[in-house]
């Protein structure tokens, strides 16, 4: 009779100490993602943070029209591009409009998303693997490269990512208790994920197991918490209100990139399979930049740790997913942030083989408290050495451009920019424009030759631009295409040169 109060207080307080170091990771890994919070759209992912970053602008200054938002790049069209639900730009927006236009309102949206996420995904992985994977996979979700770099990015990823983890969660707890709060509040976490990234699709996998999981347990005198018409039930009206909006929203997003010129629609064209080249590629990065080789080395490892809970495979399930997204969006993962969710997945299991070789050596104190100090030590050091590249102002030209050109043109004009596709130009120049060589306002490549990007410089001239700017990443344009070189000086007048930026002001029809 006394051993199980002394059984039951030890447990209580190893929750206590785990609970207490999940917080103190927290405020570590919050504290992390505000280094540079107020940076410049110019670090790694420039162009895509200078498009969101856009959108947020022009509802602040062309009228909160929540549905049709805008990009710069569409020259004199009125921009309007089909993206995912904005709710972060319009929010951003509403922001501006108190505090003034600042990049780190953008960037706290995904460190606040992170933030409350993160309490989240420890207890997710408490539930699959136990208290002590749950806090070192804590510290790897935390900390990993990729992680760290997106969770400070204007971007929909980490607010995305985050909801689904949330989402998972209450989920999980609704099924095991039947608690209806619970039950709505996993809905709109899963909806708004999808809403705002639909690539958040992949979370139906884990979601399918638990399901399936609960219904395949054999029923106990106790019974199920939630019984099976109810779970039945349930599941339909989940599907209801997790897909619906998701499929009103995305076609009407559909239906906005067929009517307005630029006919763009955000992360179309992404499925396509590649060569094995491409994606062994992925992985490469992923396993070393995005993830570090020790988080995707005793990732490998907790693969193959028998957990010991109700949804032992919930990991694998959700990991099973991303690779067949990673293999079916072939094309969309060049894109380093697509494989953000691998990051939970590889921290749960690396958490989980961390507990499992620590519960080998649990009878040495000094060889657990070593092997620890080691493996954080070494996982941090590699984590520093591949975020930092990350922060590199990639785009600092860009944007020096886009300053100078803000000061010296007038609110009107229009921009041809040899951008390399990137419109961190327009967003700090705040004027609209066309990427060039464009085609239907896309950035179309390198030209082939001196014809192809004098006569789409002429196209862009009867259409109404007045200045063309060359960066350093295109100023060997002017030695590479002569012709164009020579029909440039005699339609065009340079008004400003630097080391980063060319600027000309274009000689009307």
């Amino acid at each position: 009779m006394r051993r199980r109060p002394q059984k039951v207080f030890g447990t209580a307080r190893r929750r206590y100490y785990e609970t207490k170091l999940a917080i103190t990771i927290w405020i570590l890994a919050v504290a992390a993602r505000l280094i540079l919070i107020d940076q410049p759209y110019i670090d790694h992912w420039s162009w895509r943070q200078s498009d969101v970053a856009a959108i947020a602008r022009n509802f602040s200054g062309r009228g909160f029209h929540f549905a049709y938002p805008q990009i710069d790049w569409a020259g004199d069209a009125t921009g309007y591009v089909g993206t995912e639900f904005p709710i972060l730009p319009f929010l951003a927006a509403i922001c501006y409009k108190f505090g003034g236009i600042h990049e780190w309102i953008g960037r706290s949206q995904a460190v606040i998303f992170f933030a409350v996420s993160l309490p989240f995904f420890f207890l997710l992985v408490r539930e699959v693997f136990g208290g002590d994977a749950a806090v070192w996979a804590t510290v790897f979700f935390s900390f990993a490269p990729l992680s760290v770099f997106a969770g400070r990015s204007f971007m929909p990823d980490v607010p995305s990512l985050s909801l689904a983890i949330i989402g998972l969660y209450l989920f999980l707890r609704w099924v095991n208790n039947g608690r209806l709060l619970l039950f709505f509040l996993a809905a709109i976490a899963i909806s708004l994920s999808l809403l705002i990234k639909i690539t958040s699709i992949v979370i139906a996998a884990p979601l399918a197991y638990v399901v399936v999981g609960h219904l395949c347990q054999p029923r106990t005198l106790s019974g199920f918490t939630v019984k099976r018409p109810t779970i039945y039930g349930g599941i339909a009206l989940f599907l209801l209100i997790t897909l619906v909006p998701s499929a009103a929203w995305y076609w009407h997003a559909h239906q906005v990139a067929e009517r307005f010129y630029p006919h763009h629609l955000f992360g179309a064209g992404g499925i396509r399979i590649e060569n094995l080249s491409w994606y062994w590629n992925i992985a490469r990065q992923t396993a070393t930049s995005s993830l570090t080789p020790i988080l995707s080395i005793m990732a490998m490892v907790g693969l193959f740790v028998p957990p010991r809970s109700k949804y032992p495979r919930l990991f694998h399930w959700w990991l099973a997913a991303m690779f067949l997204f990673v293999i079916i969006v072939g094309w969309g993962n060049r894109h380093r942030w697509y494989q953000l969710p691998l990051v939970p997945i590889a921290a749960a299991f690396a958490g989980a083989a961390c507990a499992f070789i620590g519960s080998k050596i649990a009878s040495s104190r000094v060889a657990v408290v070593t092997l620890s100090i080691l493996l954080a030590g070494s996982f941090s050091l590699l984590a520093c050495v591949y975020v930092r590249p990350l922060y590199q102002p990639s785009g600092g030209q860009l944007r020096d451009a886009g300053l100078e050109l803000n000061r010296i043109t007038a609110p009107d004009a229009l921009i041809v920019a040899a951008d390399m596709g990137d419109p961190t130009i327009f967003y700090y120049a705040r004027r609209r424009g066309w990427h060039f060589i464009e085609r239907d306002a896309i950035y179309a490549g390198t030209p082939s030759d001196s014809q192809q990007v004098t006569a789409d410089l002429e196209q862009l001239r009867r259409r109404g631009g007045t200045h063309l700017v060359f960066t350093t990443n295109t100023f060997w344009w002017l030695d590479y295409y002569p012709e164009f070189a020579q029909h440039l000086a005699e339609s065009a007048k340079l008004i400003q040169a630097t080391a980063e930026y060319r600027i000309y002001r274009l000689r009307p029809e």
